[in-house]
């Protein structure tokens, strides 16, 4: 009982900490960057940061802890295992979409692309976010993929995914300071230099710290042993793939 209503505490936790983290990201970007827009601008750059966040890092997270929900476990494993692909889809969606943003912006603004660690660590993680999914899905959604197959492949997957996204928490940090550094340069009357810690940076900082600890939270419910779905019967109906022939 102990066990289980840490679990609710922790979980009740990330959820919180993934809508702060959402609002923070759009609040910085709406306050100090000027806003959205899909023109080609700096206001469509703005909606790199907000996706990615919300997708790598914020949606990624809650679906890997869909299975962790003691109160899913006496249930049919078969429609969470839907939730779970489809909060990734979701999540990949809006990842896509943010590179599309920035791709897009660079473009038209003569800026090269993928020069940064950053970037190179954004890019890194989108593969083998797109690998993931694929494989996932092909291996425990589809009919044709057998049982042996899904053993072999199941405790690749799961560290796969912790892989993903510690990746992404980490192309996000790396994002969020470089943009202070570029945004922060203090040449104009209206800009103070990063180094003095005006009002956006310390904002924008408090903004890494929350997906740091957003992503703690994540991995802490992943990491407990007491927290794992039992595994399923040879005759549990969630054993067997969810779209049949």
């Amino acid at each position: 009982m102990r066990s289980v209503l840490l679990f609710y505490l922790s979980y009740l936790l990330c959820l919180c900490l993934g809508i702060v983290c959402v609002v923070f990201v759009c609040y910085w970007n709406n306050t100090w960057r000027g806003g959205f827009a899909w023109d080609g601008t700096a206001l469509q750059f703005n909606w790199h940061p907000v996706l990615m966040v919300t997708g790598l890092v914020v949606l990624y997270g809650n679906a890997a802890v869909v299975y962790r929900i003691p109160l899913t476990w006496g249930q049919n494993k078969q429609p969470w295992k839907l939730l779970h692909a489809g909060l990734l889809f979701l999540a990949f969606f809006l990842s896509v979409l943010g590179l599309c943003a920035v791709f897009d912006y660079h473009k038209k603004g003569g800026i090269p692309n993928l020069y940064s660690l950053h970037s190179w660590l954004g890019m890194c993680t989108t593969v083998l976010f797109t690998a993931q999914w694929v494989l996932g899905s092909g291996a425990f959604l589809v009919p044709w993929s057998p049982m042996a197959f899904r053993k072999i492949l199941k405790p690749v997957h799961v560290w796969m995914g912790s892989v993903i996204f510690v990746l992404g928490i980490a192309s996000c940090i790396s994002g969020i300071n470089e943009k202070l550094f570029f945004a922060l340069k203090g040449n104009t009357n209206q800009t103070q230099p990063y180094s003095k810690l005006p009002p956006e940076a310390v904002f924008a900082n408090s903004l890494g710290i929350l997906i740091v600890v957003f992503g703690l939270v994540v991995l802490k419910i992943l990491s407990n042993p007491e927290w794992q779905r039992p595994e399923p019967g040879p005759d549990d109906e969630s054993s067997r793939p969810l779209l049949r022939e």
